[in-house]
């Protein structure tokens, strides 16, 4: 028997060495791993049937871990998700949201993605926190922002994308790209640029905003698809739009000058469609007359002509007739509206001969001369 399982051996009693006594615990004593595997070894008999280990418990064992094992295929997909299934390391399939079940690992394993959220990215601004305000303010980033235009001048863009994961590009999203937000920060930076580059800056400053984002949007489509992102663009929004801050107010004073300009511009312009149509409607206007004039004076030497035809085609038939007609014709015209007195003075004449007032009976010398008696009024005898 060894020394020191005696009673106490050439040292005395107790566990001692030559060198007098061992070390002595401090504090509990560790537990003892061979007891605590006999004690599970024990137990575990003692729930077998029979009181002893045998192939029945450890069959059941075995379907008891395969079960468990099986029910770790069992996973939820929220909402927002999709989930992407790879069957040893290779993608198989694209699960909708809601519980769904894959093989359990290692052969299968499931990676969520938050494919229905719409996400933001923002170029030429970096959100901080501001402990001051209680919030989130943001900071210019002119390296990102500044860009040169197509007619040389340099102009500020602040823009934000709007950005989701493609239906069916879960694939893509998750095994083309290492970076999503890096590469569609990146790629919207330089498409912004590339539009920008082709521009001038007044339509950017002023009109041309729509276009310019969905020319944007368009070109990082394009380039998104052509890396096999799986990512659509939904939206690209221009934030702001200005000259750099060294030169905003000799910019703001040369677009005052062009205002400026314009504005007389159009004042002049809208004074001539004034006077112009004026101008051209006198112009028509006495052409007009000169024509009726025209159109007046021809038809009336054409009448006096052809009646002069027809006068002459009488004279030759009768000119002893028709010279007396004229005659009296011509007579009448002339006397016809003249006051007249009839003086014989023949050899026979004994002075002025009773006067007999035939033109006061005319109706329009009654309402100018008219009498209290009716009567017309007698003028006093003359000679003529």
């Amino acid at each position: 028997m060894p020394w020191k399982n005696q009673g106490g051996g050439p040292w005395g009693p107790g566990p001692k060495g030559p060198w007098g006594s061992g070390p002595q615990p401090v504090g509990p004593r560790p537990p003892d791993l061979e007891d605590l595997l006999r004690r599970g070894q024990d137990r575990l008999q003692q729930m077998m049937p029979g009181g002893h280990f045998g192939s029945v418990g450890v069959a059941l064992i075995v379907i008891g871990v395969l079960v468990l094992w099986l029910l770790t295929g069992f996973y939820r997909v929220q909402s927002e998700e999709l989930a992407a299934v790879l069957r040893f390391g290779k993608y198989v399939r694209e699960e909708q949201p809601g519980l769904r079940y894959h093989l359990p690992y290692p052969i299968e394993t499931v990676q969520l993605v938050k494919a229905q959220r719409v996400n933001s990215i923002s170029i030429g601004v970096t959100p901080i926190d501001d402990g001051s305000r209680r919030g989130r303010s943001a900071r210019d980033v002119p390296e990102e922002s500044l860009m040169l235009t197509g007619d040389e001048n340099i102009v500020d863009v602040d823009f934000t994308v709007l950005w989701r994961i493609k239906p069916k590009g879960v694939a893509d999203y998750q095994f083309n790209i290492q970076n999503p937000e890096g590469t569609v920060k990146a790629v919207a930076e330089s498409a912004m640029r590339e539009v920008i580059g082709r521009s001038e800056i007044q339509p950017i400053l002023t009109g041309a905003r729509t276009a310019t984002e969905q020319a944007v949007q368009e070109l990082m489509q394009r380039t998104l698809d052509n890396y096999g992102s799986g990512i659509q663009v939904t939206q690209v929004q221009m934030q702001k739009v200005s000259p750099p801050a060294q030169v905003i107010e000799a910019f703001n004073d040369v677009q005052n000058a062009k205002i400026d300009f314009e504005r007389l511009q159009n004042e002049a312009q809208t004074y001539a469609n004034k006077i112009v149509p004026d101008a051209r409607g006198q112009a028509a206007k006495i052409v007009q007359t000169a024509e009726g004039y025209k159109q007046q004076a021809v038809v009336e030497a054409k009448g006096q002509s052809a009646r002069f035809l027809k006068v002459y085609e009488e004279y030759k038939k009768a000119p002893d007739v028709t010279r007396e007609r004229i005659y009296l014709e011509t007579m009448e015209r002339v006397l016809g509206g003249s006051d007249k007195l009839v003086y014989d003075g023949g050899a026979n004449a004994q002075g002025v001969v009773p006067y007999l007032p035939l033109g006061e009976l005319s109706p329009k010398r009654q309402a100018t001369t008219g009498s209290v008696t009716g009567q017309p009024q007698q003028q006093s005898g003359g000679t003529r």
